[in-house]
């Protein structure tokens, strides 16, 4: 192993400021305070001031503020306080930095300064439960391996994604759904999810089974009240749990099916279902959890402020949708 670095001193310092001035080259200065150039040469280029040239008083100050003293989440109490409480209410490190800076507060602190935070805690403590701050819980930074898809399933009347309007594809018009169930390691109940495209909203409905004629009629119960502009189309995987789709068409709802083993076509509604899985696993018993409990999880999820939104929350996002189709509607005073 070679000898271990020794930092500058303030006397070799002024040794340094002293002969460069004499005009010694960078290399007689080494010979003369037994250094290697190279050490000489980065002290004179990260040290010196840009108009005052190579001081020594100020290359102290400067070499001393560069070293390492801590995250900034390990320094500042309050900032660390709130990060971590923010991150204890599900939120993603991204929303939590996105929010900050949002709300123009006196410290902010990026969504990479947060994981480094969370990981360096890992591994210093050896404390496995700072992995429960983070979204998906990971020991390690990176991406799981994924499994193969299910296999597709015949359903009547299916009608590919690929013939979806395109105004559904870039999420600038509301009304566009997709739906999933969330399963759990236990057989019989499970969870019927709908996501709105473009203001990320989601619903949970806790379902007996994965019977059709149930899945639709939630599903009916949840988009009926809504404007029409609000309910135009919903898209499925190709599980059974859909084979009834075609009753949302008594709604003008259009129906639409993703490719097999593409269940990345319908993204919104999978990212969502990730999300929800820290508060309700798979392991989690069903038959245990009372609705209330997952009205509080979905209400989390749906007022925390998301990027993707301008840091709005998609409650927010989707009261806006509702406000601005209510006024459209309201017919002018004159018409009274």
């Amino acid at each position: 192993m070679g000898e271990r670095y020794r930092q500058l001193t303030l006397e070799e310092r002024c040794a340094i400021a002293r002969l460069h001035e004499g005009g010694q080259s960078i290399r007689q200065i080494a010979a003369a305070l037994d250094r290697e150039p190279s050490t000489i040469s980065r002290e004179l280029k990260r040290n010196r001031g840009a108009k005052v040239g190579y001081k020594p008083a100020y290359a102290q100050e400067q070499a001393g503020a560069r070293r390492w003293k801590g995250t900034r989440l390990e320094r500042d109490d309050a900032l660390r306080t709130l990060v971590l409480t923010c991150l204890g209410c599900g939120w993603s490190p991204e929303q939590v930095a996105g929010w900050l800076d949002r709300q123009k507060a006196p410290a902010t602190i990026s969504h990479e300064s947060i994981y480094r935070f969370i990981y360096a805690q890992l591994r210093r403590t050896n404390d496995g439960s700072w992995r429960h701050y983070l979204p998906k819980a990971k020991f390690k930074r990176g991406r799981r391996a994924g499994k193969g898809g299910s296999p597709a399933s015949f359903i009547q009347d299916r009608v590919p994604i690929a013939e979806r309007p395109k105004a559904a594809r870039n999420r600038k018009v509301p009304g566009h759904w997709e739906a999933d169930l969330m399963l759990f390691s236990t057989y019989g109940p499970v969870i019927l999810a709908a996501h709105e495209r473009t203001s990320r909203l989601l619903l949970l409905a806790k379902q007996p089974s994965k019977e059709a004629l149930s899945t639709v009629d939630q599903l009916i119960a949840w988009l009926q009240p809504l404007d029409s502009q609000l309910r135009q189309t919903v898209t499925f995987d190709n599980g059974t749990e859909f084979a009834q789709h075609f009753k949302l068409n008594g709604l003008g709802i259009h129906t639409f099916f993703c490719d097999t083993h593409s269940p990345w076509q319908k993204g919104g509604i999978e990212n969502a279902i990730g999300r929800m899985r820290r508060p309700l696993p798979r392991k989690t018993i069903l038959a245990n959890l009372d609705p209330q409990t997952i009205n509080h999880y979905v209400a989390a999820y749906n007022n925390t402020p998301r990027k993707c939104l301008g840091f709005r929350s998609p409650a927010q996002a989707f009261l806006d949708q509702l406000l601005h189709f209510k006024c459209e509607s309201t017919p002018p005073l004159s018409r009274g």
